[in-house]
């Protein structure tokens, strides 16, 4: 179970850490959430998950006991030490702990020839700090693909990741999220849940993988990006400032989707992006 806010506070005492803003380090009190986290990424005995911020090993703990193998990173020293004396002698084949960054590290660790990556069949547990959710998903996104993803995170990163087409949170990351992950499920989540408690609530966030996942070429990527920092500017005038003379067809196919070139970034259906892709393929 979860420690409370008085216990938490207790241990981190002792371990003479205080909580860091720029760490992003507030910690869950709250076991029903744990609970929704394994439920929302079905985890089963013999899965493989990877957590991004072990933190105190709240989550850790449930994970390991549910019978996952985990795959858990930490930038914070002082927590990772706590974790190898603490967690890691009680499991020490299934618990596999990095130090370190994890937008570096995206998937803990996890092994490029591992069985789970090379057949996709990972899940990925995740309590995110603001500062590096949209760097650390877009990392994630460039590999192989987990079959699940659970994330905490701040609502208005949720809310981002998520968006629509028309929608004013719509961004690039919107749009390579959605062409590998449908959302499963979210359940709101108060601050208070957390010690110390943050200045904006959260989102339980459940990703599924799409049957039909693809991953943007880098190509793509960088040019979606480029389109949706001037996103107020009309298709037209942005595939003209790239002066690349390819991108005219990609402009006459968006009748298809109902738009035209006077059309805005955030309007465009992912439908539409995966045209762009193809044509920068050939």
């Amino acid at each position: 179970m979860p420690l409370t806010s008085t216990q938490t506070r207790a241990v981190l005492a002792q371990l003479g850490i205080v909580p860091r803003k720029n760490l992003g380090q507030n910690f869950l009190i709250e076991g029903n959430l744990v609970r929704k986290s394994l439920a929302l990424a079905e985890i089963r005995e013999g899965d493989v998950a990877v957590e991004i911020g072990a933190g105190l090993g709240t989550l850790t703990d449930a994970l390991l006991t549910a019978g996952a193998e985990v795959f858990s990173v930490e930038v914070d020293r002082h927590l990772d030490q706590n974790l190898r004396e603490t967690l890691l002698p009680r499991f020490p084949e299934k618990f596999h702990l990095l130090e370190g960054d994890a937008v570096a590290h995206p998937r803990a660790g996890l092994p490029a020839d591992h069985p789970a990556s090379t057949g996709g069949t990972y899940k990925v547990v995740a309590n995110l700090p603001y500062a590096v959710s949209t760097p650390w998903l877009d990392s994630l996104l460039s590999g192989p693909l987990p079959e699940r993803v659970v994330l905490m995170l701040q609502r208005e990163a949720a809310a981002r990741f998520t968006a629509l087409p028309g929608a004013a949170d719509r961004g690039a990351i919107s749009i390579f999220t959605e062409a590998a992950f449908a959302r499963a499920d979210s359940h709101p989540v108060s601050r208070q849940c957390f010690y110390p408690v943050p200045k904006v609530d959260s989102v339980l966030l459940g990703l599924r993988r799409r049957a039909d996942a693809r991953a943007f070429r880098p190509a793509t990527k960088k040019l979606i990006r480029e389109f949706f920092t001037h996103r107020r500017k009309q298709l037209g005038a942005l595939v003209r400032r790239t002066e690349r003379l390819s991108l005219n067809a990609w402009l006459d196919g968006l009748p298809a989707h109902g738009l035209d070139a006077r059309a805005r970034p955030e309007e465009l259906p992912l439908a539409a992006w995966l045209d762009l892709d193809d044509i920068l393929r050939e």
